[in-house]
């Protein structure tokens, strides 16, 4: 998004091929911005997972040709809220069946107080219409921590004259912030506030994306819960926003190990080692949970693997994420004989030695179904999690890792 904004050429290395951002390039591609895949052009580079923005400014892109489909990512759809707000276009969002269920109204309101147009369907529900066109600076005060939030009103903030602030409850999420400055944005951070003004060109950028840890999660559970396992996931981004399951694990007993740390385009980076531990039940709430809301599934499945009780509160946001993750785990989990009590904002678990095989469903919930996965690792016997082709959302090559790894053991 922000090299499309930027004027010049990006390259972005280590770029997922997974369905969410893909959907985000197609969108650009949408919108007239040349954008050069190397796995598309191998002549182009010797690299085949690097991507060259050409940026069209702040003012460059063209009306798309058509709705604009998010597929399953509700962070394009409400990030590129923000940015069309800001377009003298017209556009329409839309996702899959499931992305048509997630609520936007988080968006539209801080967006409709900035002058945009945005019609959705009853509850704020996409697709979305917007309307967009010249936008007045706020202050917007959010009842929530979003990360999400908190970028589409920066984005818009991007086209007012004037100083758009955004104060949040709990600190969410930065990289929309460290980018921004990186890329010459005039932007200012005061504890929980973030404010930019807008107008300041956007310059290129040359980026290597971290490894993700919420996708590095599943596997450094897994390396805690099977018996005898040992591994050591490399050049994992450890931004502080988001090592929240590293304390959570901690906390329950886990032997993890930060090694190798530095500074990669901005954002800090380090190799995690793990090793099989005895987890231990513990209460999580308030930042914890925070910190770590995407990795809830994964989680519970250390939870249920853990001696004693696990009590999660403060999470009612899981039940409107890709599904209600507070219920589908609490449904999956109490067929591999869990016992579960479902809170209206969170969860108990009472873990236990050994999980029964099941046949459970996913819920169609990436992360819903690579934790499934992960506990079916430790059942004595075959568990089938169906529907799994959600997956790609965020991971397409989850599964050749698993079996890579499962062949060294």
């Amino acid at each position: 998004m922000f090299s499309s904004l930027a004027e010049g050429e990006s390259v972005i290395r280590n770029f997922l091929r997974a369905e969410d951002p893909m959907r985000t390039l197609e969108a650009f591609i949408q919108m007239g911005v040349d954008i050069k895949d190397s796995f598309q052009l191998s002549a182009l580079s010797s690299q085949d997972n690097e991507i060259i923005v050409n940026g069209k400014g702040l003012h460059g892109l063209k009306k798309p040709e058509g709705i604009i489909d998010c597929g399953n990512s509700g962070t394009t759809m409400r990030l590129l809220s923000g940015l069309l707000a800001g377009q003298p276009f017209d556009s329409t969002l839309t996702g899959d069946e499931f992305l048509l269920k997630r609520p936007m109204q988080r968006v539209i309101g801080p967006l409709t107080q900035m002058g945009a147009e945005i019609s959705s369907e009853e509850g704020g529900l996409p697709p979305l219409k917007i309307k967009g066109g010249s936008l007045k600076p706020i202050e917007y005060d959010s009842s929530i921590a979003s990360a999400q939030v908190k970028s589409a009103v920066l984005l818009a903030g991007l086209y007012c004259d004037g100083t758009t602030t955004v104060i949040e409850p709990g600190r969410s999420r930065d990289h929309t912030e460290r980018m921004l400055k990186a890329l010459g944005a005039d932007i200012k951070i005061d504890g929980l506030q973030v404010s930019i003004t807008g107008g300041a060109a956007l310059g290129p950028m040359d980026i290597t994306v971290p490894g993700d840890l919420s996708s590095a999660a599943f596997f450094i559970v897994a390396g805690l819960i099977v018996s005898g396992s040992e591994l050591v996931v490399k050049n994992v981004g450890i931004n502080p926003a988001r090592t929240g399951i590293i304390d959570v694990l901690k906390a329950m007993g886990a032997d993890i190990r930060i090694e190798n740390e530095r500074d990669v385009s901005g954002e800090p980076v380090a190799d995690i080692s793990v090793s099989y531990s005895e987890l231990k039940g513990i209460d999580i709430g308030g930042d914890m949970v925070l910190k770590a809301i995407d990795e809830f599934p994964i989680i519970c499945v250390a939870a249920a693997k853990a001696k004693g009780m696990t009590k999660i509160t403060g999470a009612g946001e899981l039940r409107v994420k890709e599904s209600d993750r507070i219920s589908a785990m609490a449904s999956e989990l109490k067929k591999m004989g869990v016992n579960i009590e479902e809170l209206e904002g969170g969860i108990i678990i009472e873990g236990r030695e050994d999980l029964k095989p099941a046949q459970v469903m996913s819920h169609g919930d990436h992360r819903i179904a690579m934790s499934m996965i992960i506990a079916g690792l430790t059942a004595e016997g075959e568990t089938v999690v169906e529907d799994t082709d959600c997956v790609n959302t965020s991971f397409p090559g989850f599964m050749q890792i698993l079996e890579s790894l499962l062949c060294k053991a």
